[in-house]
C-alpha cells in the first residue's frame, strides 16, 4: 500500500527528520521575517485568505516547499505538487482537471505548486497562463534560479515575487532544537550541547533541510547508553560534517555572485577581500580552473597596461595550478589574485578595445592604404604597393611623423587613453610627445 501523505506533506513517523519536522503553520515556520512579519504583505494575504500567484526565489533549504504547503494549508485550499524536473505538458492539464473538479464539486480553490519551476522551457511555462488568467488555480512557483533569466516574461508578469534569504544561524539552531525533542515529530532522548547545535548549523550554511540531515545522521551514529540516551558529542559533529561542502550553485546565481564578489574586490584593491572570495569559492567547490580563467581576464581588464606583469603572473598561476594539481596549486592562483588586487589599476586596454571594436563595425571595410601594402611581385610594386611607406626606424625618434596608418577616408581616431597610474604614466608621457610630433611632421 502507498504511503500516505497528509496537506502539508507530513508523512508516516519512519520518514526522514526533515520531513517529519516540516511546519504546520505560519507559527512553526523558522526565518524569512522580512516575508513574514506581523507587518508584512504576505502574512497578511495568508491570513486572510487573500490568495494571488506568486513565485518564491530562494537558495535550497529556505522553505520553499514549506510555505506554499502552509499557504495551503492556512487559506483551506487543494495542494497539487509538480516537479518540474519530472513534470510535463500531460501533468499540467491533469492538473488543470484536478483543480476544475475542485471547484465544481466543492467550490474549494486550488494552490498548485511548481517546485524548480525554471526548469520548464517557455511552452511549458506558457501552458499555465490562462488558467493563471482565469482563476483555475492560484500558481505558486519555487526556484533557485534569478526568475528574470529562468521564467519567460509572460509568466513572470502574473506572479508576485518573493524573495527567501538564507537561513541565519539562529534560525538553524532554533530548528534543531526542535529536532532534539522540542517537537513531538523531533528525535526522543538525544541531546546535544549549545556548541554542538552551533556547529551543525554552521556546517548547514543556511539550509534548514541540510541541517536536519546532519543531526539525523549524528543520531543515528552516536551510541545509546543503557537508558537509551544519545548524546551529540563534537567528534560525532566532525565526523558526520567531515565531507561537507558549503554551497556554491555551479552555474547558478550563487556561482556568479560569488565570482563578480571576487573580481570586483580585485579591481577595488582590496587584497583581503578578493583573498576571503576566492577561499570561498575553492571551499564551495568551485573548479579551481574556473577561477583561474578569470583571473586572467582580471589582468587584462582591471590591471591591463599599468601592470603588464599581472598578465604573466595570472598565466603563471594557471600553468602551476595545472602542473601541481589541487590542492598545492590553488595557492598559486591565490598569490595571483593578491597580487592583480595590489597592483595598480587600468582599465584603458578593455575600454580601447570596446571603442576600436565599435568603430570597426560602425565604419565599414575601408581599404588599406597604398603605402602601407606589401609589394612582392612585380605587379604590386607596379601598382605603387610600398612606394611611399617611411621605414620608421630611419627617421628621428624611430617614428615616421608624417605617416598615416588609418585608411585613407578615415581621419585618425584616439581609442587608448593610458590612466595616471603604473606604467601607464609613462605610457602616456611616450604618446603625447609621439602626437606632437605627427602634429610638427
Amino acid at each position: 500500500m502507498a504511503q500516505q501523505f497528509d496537506l502539508l506533506g507530513n508523512s508516516a513517523p519512519e520518514a526522514p527528520l526533515a520531513d517529519r519536522l516540516r511546519p504546520r503553520t505560519l507559527d512553526e515556520f523558522s526565518g524569512q521575517q522580512q516575508l513574514l512579519g506581523d507587518t508584512s504583505t504576505l502574512r497578511s494575504a495568508i491570513e486572510k485568505q487573500q490568495l494571488h500567484s506568486m513565485v518564491f526565489w530562494g537558495p535550497p533549504g529556505t522553505g520553499k516547499t514549506t510555505l506554499a504547503r502552509v499557504l495551503a494549508n492556512q487559506c483551506e485550499a487543494e495542494f497539487i505538487s509538480l516537479s518540474a524536473v519530472l513534470a510535463g505538458v500531460k501533468d499540467i492539464r491533469a492538473a488543470v482537471e484536478e483543480s476544475q473538479h475542485a471547484y465544481a464539486s466543492e467550490n474549494k480553490r486550488t494552490v498548485l505548486f511548481v517546485d524548480e519551476v525554471h526548469r520548464f522551457n517557455k511552452a511549458q511555462q506558457d501552458a499555465f497562463l490562462p488558467h493563471i488568467e482565469d482563476g483555475t488555480f492560484y500558481f505558486v512557483g519555487a526556484t533557485t534560479e534569478n526568475p528574470s533569466f529562468a521564467l519567460n516574461n509572460a509568466l513572470l508578469s502574473r506572479l508576485r515575487l518573493y524573495v527567501l534569504k538564507r537561513l541565519s544561524s539562529e534560525d538553524i539552531q532554533a530548528i534543531l532544537r526542535r529536532g532534539l525533542g522540542g517537537d513531538d515529530r523531533g528525535l526522543p532522548n538525544t541531546f546535544a550541547d549549545d556548541k554542538v547545535i552551533a556547529a551543525l548549523a554552521d556546517a548547514a550554511d543556511g539550509d534548514a533541510r541540510r541541517s536536519l540531515v546532519l543531526l539525523e545522521l549524528a543520531h543515528d551514529v552516536a551510541v545509546p547508553d543503557a537508558d537509551g540516551r544519545r548524546d551529540i558529542t563534537d567528534e560525532i559533529v566532525k565526523e558526520v560534517t567531515r565531507d561537507s561542502l558549503r554551497h556554491f550553485d555551479k552555474g547558478g546565481d550563487i556561482f556568479y555572485e560569488q565570482i563578480s564578489a571576487l573580481h570586483k574586490s580585485v579591481r577595488g584593491s582590496d587584497p583581503d577581500a578578493a583573498l576571503y572570495w576566492f577561499c570561498r569559492m575553492i571551499d564551495g567547490g568551485c573548479d579551481p580552473h574556473y577561477i583561474a580563467r578569470r583571473v586572467v581576464r582580471m589582468a587584462s581588464e582591471d590591471i591591463g597596461n599599468a601592470d603588464p606583469r599581472g598578465l604573466q603572473i595570472a598565466l603563471d598561476s594557471w600553468s602551476t595550478f595545472e602542473r601541481l594539481g589541487s590542492p598545492e596549486g590553488e595557492l598559486a592562483l591565490a598569490q595571483a589574485v593578491i597580487y592583480l588586487a595590489c597592483a595598480a589599476k587600468s582599465n584603458a586596454a578593455y575600454t580601447a578595445y570596446k571603442e576600436a571594436m565599435d568603430f570597426v563595425r560602425q565604419s565599414g571595410n575601408a581599404e588599406v592604404p597604398v603605402h602601407l601594402r606589401n609589394a612582392p611581385t612585380t605587379m604590386m610594386k607596379s601598382l605603387g604597393y610600398g612606394e611611399e611607406y617611411q621605414y620608421d626606424h630611419d627617421a628621428a625618434e624611430g617614428v615616421a611623423s608624417s605617416q598615416q596608418y588609418f585608411p585613407d577616408e578615415l581621419s585618425r581616431k584616439v581609442f587608448y587613453r593610458p590612466v595616471d597610474r603604473g606604467l601607464e604614466i609613462q605610457i602616456a608621457e611616450k604618446l603625447e610627445r609621439l602626437r606632437k610630433l605627427r602634429q610638427d611632421g
